[in-house]
């Protein structure tokens, strides 16, 4: 257990940055899962304007390190390969 000050203000400090962090992992999750959606339905329309939504995030997030650089752009190629899929 951390004895300092500082040492126990460095556990607030991360404990507050995790449930940051995992709040901004299930938000991208959810967007990533509604383009997927959309395009196993067959919507391109939904499924584009879903990506145009999750594209910003997940450069957001890899732009802060919550998840890797290439993460990011792995997931933004899944993506677009699975709208253009329909197309």
């Amino acid at each position: 257990m951390a004895n300092t000050p500082s040492a126990k203000k460095r556990v607030r400090q991360s404990r507050s940055n995790r449930e940051s962090n995992i709040t901004l992992k299930n938000r991208m999750r959810t967007s990533v899962k509604k383009v997927i959606n959309a395009a196993n339905e067959g919507n391109a329309d939904e499924a584009s304007k879903e990506y145009k939504k999750a594209q910003p995030l997940l450069d957001s997030l890899a732009r802060k390190g919550i998840i890797h650089k290439n993460k990011a752009a792995n997931q933004k190629s899944k993506l677009v390969k699975s709208i253009k899929s329909i197309v």
